[in-house]
């Protein structure tokens, strides 16, 4: 089992946030700035984004199923993994089988990311993943039916030059017709 719990930083971006929020606003009423009220608002406004990342459920892989928090889905229920252009915080489409749509949000770091991202792709065999078959995403051969019992030949991969193949091609003539290549005649070795 592999668990996966939300990056530890976005509560603390979330404090401060809040914590900013309270400052501007003071700012903002002790001195009678209506536009501070805006940044303010942001403030409070990325703060909730930010506690919303933080209590996101632990996201656990099992060989059997996924879990996302209370929530167990097997392998085989996934029929679709679609990424969205986000890699960190990694968002997920997981269409299972019976056409529902759930969308998974997971708040770590790019190396956590990267790594449940990984495994949802190769635990989930039955799934298109970004539209392509689990075995061709992969890169699997499939197996050869009947009619494909041949095997591509070996590639041929170049050794020598051009001009030390005609050179060992040249030698082999002469070995075929001479016997030998050494220019001694057989009877000096006698």
């Amino acid at each position: 089992m592999t668990r996966y719990l939300p990056a530890r930083h976005d509560l603390g971006f979330a404090i401060s946030a809040v914590v900013l929020a309270a400052l501007v606003g003071w700012f903002a009423f002790t001195l009678r700035l209506n536009l501070a009220y805006l940044p303010a608002g942001l403030f409070l406004l990325s703060a909730a984004v930010l506690f919303a990342m933080a209590f996101r459920p632990a996201i656990e892989i099992h060989e059997g199923y996924l879990s996302i928090g209370k929530r167990i889905i097997p392998w085989m229920d996934i029929r679709r993994l679609d990424r969205t252009g986000l890699v960190s915080p990694l968002i997920l489409r997981i269409t299972l089988f019976d056409d529902s749509r759930l969308m998974l949000i997971y708040p770590g770091d790019l190396d956590s990311c990267n790594s449940l991202l990984r495994h949802l792709r190769r635990l989930s065999r039955d799934a298109l993943i970004d539209g392509v078959p689990y075995r061709q995403y992969w890169g699997e051969v499939l197996a050869p039916g009947a009619n494909d019992r041949k095997q591509p030949p070996a590639p041929r991969y170049r050794i020598l030059r051009a001009e030390d193949e005609a050179e060992v091609e040249r030698l082999y003539q002469r070995l075929k017709t001479v016997g030998n290549l050494d220019q001694k005649n057989s009877t000096d070795e006698k």
